[in-house]
């Protein structure tokens, strides 16, 4: 027991920069406490004393936030870093090393008392506000980007994000995922499809052989031009 403890305070000191010390670790993480008392609840769920083990659930629910069914499987070193709204649901399965943010979901899809929730493989990284529903499973070292719905198996190594979540990348990831710097599906439809009608233009140009565009064209340029303004602003361009 001692050593899964060790075990959950040095895997805080890698993940956060901003743990300082073991003592710090100790009393003012969460997501922490929230761990180690799910771990008692599991136990006791186990046992065939699912009443205590529903009544820990929700104390632990009402000290940290943080709602974890006494059922759902959880490895080694799992971080909930800021954990603030996490739901873990019972029939979910969590391996070892995996990081968490606030708001994230581990939810269930169907009422029939069978697997409903996903298994979540080793080293996955799950942003914040992102769900991941039903009996899915999220292969090793996958990386979620923030708000991000997945509702499909998700390979080994790939990064997902949008909603409904799409894998955005074919080969193997950096170790980080920097949310702020993750593609978008969408937008990069709709460039291409501007791109497309670009070129369907100075087509149509050079067989009218206009002089000038009219009064419809020259108003359906301005707002292009606003939309692809907000397209590029939003991705910090």
């Amino acid at each position: 027991m001692f050593g899964t403890i060790r075990e959950d305070i040095r895997s805080v000191l890698k993940e956060d920069p901003a743990a300082r010390s073991v003592i710090e670790v100790i009393f003012c993480y969460p997501g922490l406490h929230a761990l180690w008392m799910h771990r008692m609840a599991h136990y006791l769920w186990n046992h065939k004393l699912k009443f205590c083990a529903r009544w820990l659930s929700t104390f632990n629910r009402f000290l940290t936030n943080i709602e974890i069914h006494p059922g759902a499987k959880i490895g080694h070193r799992l971080f909930i870093d800021h954990g603030a709204g996490v739901v873990i649901g019972e029939t979910a399965e969590i391996g070892d090393d995996v990081l968490i943010y606030a708001g994230v979901i581990l939810g269930g899809t169907s009422l029939e008392k069978k697997k409903r929730h996903p298994t979540i493989g080793n080293g996955v990284v799950i942003g914040s506000g992102a769900i991941v529903l039903g009996a899915i499973s999220i292969g090793d070292d996958v990386r979620i980007g923030s708000g991000s719905v997945v509702v499909k198996p998700v390979p080994a190594g790939k990064t997902v994000v949008g909603i409904p979540g799409r894998v955005v990348d074919e080969g193997r990831h950096t170790l980080d995922l920097e949310h702020g710097k993750l593609p978008d599906p969408v937008a990069q439809a709709i460039r291409l499809i501007m791109g497309e009608q670009d070129l369907l233009k100075e087509r149509l140009n050079k067989l009218e052989r206009s002089t000038g565009p009219s009064v419809e064209e020259a108003v359906i340029s301005k707002d292009r031009e606003v939309v692809e303004k907000q397209f590029n602003d939003g991705e910090g361009i």
